[in-house]
């Protein structure tokens, strides 16, 4: 299978090209990148080949991964399905629902694979709290606490005509998609409190949220970028899932090594856990070669994107807002 990508802007760029230069089914094309000399040094340091022009990649490949700047997904995205080559976009999917419907609406009508980079549900501590929740070993879920804190990633993510936001769009996307897989019923509303009280900028660095679910369950979740530079890895995502029988947590990144340099730099935290990001190109390219939905597809993206624009609603109106109906 013939893959490339395209954009070096989001962080998580470089994760993908290590996955999929060992992948065994893949036959990498190269990649494509708005920076021209960013996208060839980065192909020089990879001994890949860098492809100038984005349609030249595109009638080379079968499909491309996406890793841009949030707010260039739809076009890019767009222009792979005008040629007919399937995509993995990374999230959040796009700024807007309006972005993100015509995204999925595309997809769908050319018959082609539409995934959004969602790694979270591949993580093996999940998938044992999905289990318990689904085995009803816990009873019915009542409630559920849950984070999403990072470092301040600056680049794109802190321009806000390119990423749609700053620490709500970026990390509350990923813990609504893992609530939405565990509880029962869908959600309804968010109440949210977001600031700018760390980095006294103009976009967001905190928020905290409290999402409504149809059956009275609710969660809150922490998706502040409240992580110090120091902080030994870039952050963490955590659930702690309280049912009517017991209570379960789960944390996604807790597999991990703490080393203490010789030297005057700060403790790392090394991952040995499962790679998640691979996991999730390989169930990606597994989609792709099987013609069938991956784990994460364009309208999970969707359906998470909702929750991240309710909660800038409701900060906006200061009260709770209804989850908006996009598909």
């Amino acid at each position: 299978m013939r893959v490339g990508l395209w954009s070096l802007a989001h962080l998580h760029a470089r994760s993908y090209v290590s996955v999929l230069r060992r992948h065994p089914e893949v036959e990498w094309v190269g990649l494509t990148d708005e920076d021209p000399a960013r996208g060839a040094h980065m192909a020089q340091e990879y001994g890949l080949p860098f492809v100038a022009e984005p349609g030249e990649l595109l009638a080379r490949v079968h499909a491309v991964i996406i890793t841009s700047a949030n707010a260039d997904h739809k076009a890019m995205a767009l222009q792979a399905a005008e040629a007919g080559v399937h995509a993995l976009v990374e999230k959040p999917i796009a700024t807007t629902l309006a972005d993100a419907l015509a995204i999925v609406s595309a997809f769908e009508r050319a018959g082609l694979v539409l995934g959004t980079a969602f790694p979270c549900p591949f993580s093996p501590a999940f998938g044992a709290l999905r289990d318990a929740v689904a085995s009803g070993s816990l009873g019915k879920p009542l409630a559920a606490k849950t984070t999403n804190r990072g470092k301040m990633p600056g680049g794109f993510f802190i321009e806000l005509e390119r990423s749609g936001g700053g620490a709500v769009i970026d990390h509350t996307v990923h813990v609504a998609d893992l609530l939405r897989r565990l509880m029962p019923s869908p959600a309804t509303q968010v109440h949210a409190e977001i600031g700018r009280g760390l980095f006294h900028e103009t976009w967001d660095d905190s928020g905290i949220l409290t999402i409504d679910y149809a059956d009275g369950a609710f969660a809150t979740l922490d998706c502040s970028w409240s992580r110090p530079t120091s902080y030994p890895t870039w952050g963490d995502v955590t659930l702690r899932l309280i049912g009517e029988r017991g209570n379960a947590e789960a944390d996604l990144f807790g597999q991990h090594v703490t080393r203490y340099p010789a030297d005057q730099s700060p403790p790392a935290w090394h991952p040995w856990g499962s790679d998640l990001d691979e996991l999730m190109i390989h169930d990606f390219v597994a989609a792709v070669r099987d013609r069938r939905p991956p784990r994460s597809t364009g309208r999970d993206g969707l359906a998470a994107l909702q929750i991240a624009l309710a909660a800038y609603e409701s900060s906006r109106q200061r009260r709770p807002v209804a989850v908006t109906a996009g598909a």
